[in-house]
């Protein structure tokens, strides 16, 4: 078609920029110029926010077989079902792991040298050779919120339809990730799990078996926390850190232990907080609801709020 036939048909070139957007354009350059931060330009590696949601799905679908994406799994073609998943899994893991690894180099945070994509590959098989443990655990905690919840119909219920067992569930996946010191990416896990139920989980906590977080909102579950066994912890509770001490600076002073230990066969009711990295919960106690504990409670005790 030609030039004269396109104008003829109503064909219109691009619009100019008009000198307020030429003006804005100007503004954003000079203000990435002035302040690198929040900004990634002439830096290309990390991963995709997208893409680790896209793995999560797949992770639950191989965890949970028939109660997400495919939905008329049997005996015959589980197999081959869960092989091609497996497959295209790695896939993933491995594209977006590499990426990780290669934002770390590319910060100039790390001085390791990475062989990348045979690094993530060996990360990414042993992650998914992980997973029936990671599942078993799951199931744990399955039957915790199903025994610990009297308006819990069912198993499938608590799959479907809980946020906290969601929340869970991706916290146990990105913790696997995290123990394997991959980057970033089990971070992406747990906030997009936060954004979606209202439960923060850090990946860095340890979770012992058959933990049960009722109704999930508000829950916060710092990084360098410790949960025993058959813990039952409710909504808007906080597992978290005493303000951190400050260098000679002004900065805060990172690492360290600055979350509570919780001890097996404890309830936490709603919004409680434990705060402090010398802080213990004993075994079977008891925390009533809108306590403020930065004291160690011994074993069996029962603490109440009150006016």
């Amino acid at each position: 078609m030609t030039t004269e036939s396109s104008r003829a048909l109503g064909a219109k070139s691009p619009p100019a920029r008009s000198a307020a957007l030429s003006r804005a354009t100007e503004l954003l350059l000079k203000s990435y110029e002035s302040d690198t931060r929040a900004q990634r330009i002439n830096r290309q590696f990390v991963p995709s926010k997208s893409e680790v949601v896209a793995l999560i799905d797949s992770l639950f679908q191989l965890i949970y077989p028939g109660y997400f994406g495919r939905r008329d799994l049997t005996d015959s073609n589980v197999a081959d079902h869960i092989a091609e998943l497996l497959l295209s899994t790695r896939a993933r893991l491995i594209d977006q792991v590499e990426l990780a690894l290669r934002h770390v180099a590319e910060e100039g945070e790390s001085d390791d040298v990475y062989a990348f994509a045979a690094t993530a590959s060996r990360i990414a098989d042993d992650f998914l050779e992980r997973l029936p443990a990671v599942r078993a655990l799951l199931i744990s905690d399955l039957q915790a919120a199903y025994d610990g919840d009297p308006a819990a119909t069912s198993l499938d219920e608590v799959i479907i339809c809980y946020p906290g067992f969601f929340a869970v569930t991706v916290y146990r996946l990105a913790h696997e990730l995290h123990t394997m010191h991959v980057p970033l990416i089990p971070r992406i896990m747990s906030e997009w799990a936060h954004t979606q139920s209202g439960a923060d989980i850090h990946p860095g906590a340890k979770i012992g078996a058959s933990f049960f977080l009722d109704h999930a909102s508000g829950a916060v579950i710092g990084e360098t926390t410790e949960i025993g066994a058959n813990v039952k912890i409710y909504q808007g509770v906080t597992l978290g850190a005493l303000s951190l001490p400050k260098d000679e600076l002004g900065r805060a002073v990172r690492g360290g232990k600055r979350h509570p230990r919780v001890e097996d066969n404890v309830t936490i009711y709603a919004n409680a907080t434990v705060l402090g990295g010398q802080t213990v919960v004993g075994e079977g106690s008891v925390l009533g609801g809108s306590v403020f504990i930065t004291q160690s409670v011994p074993a069996r005790n029962t603490i109440t709020y009150r006016k």
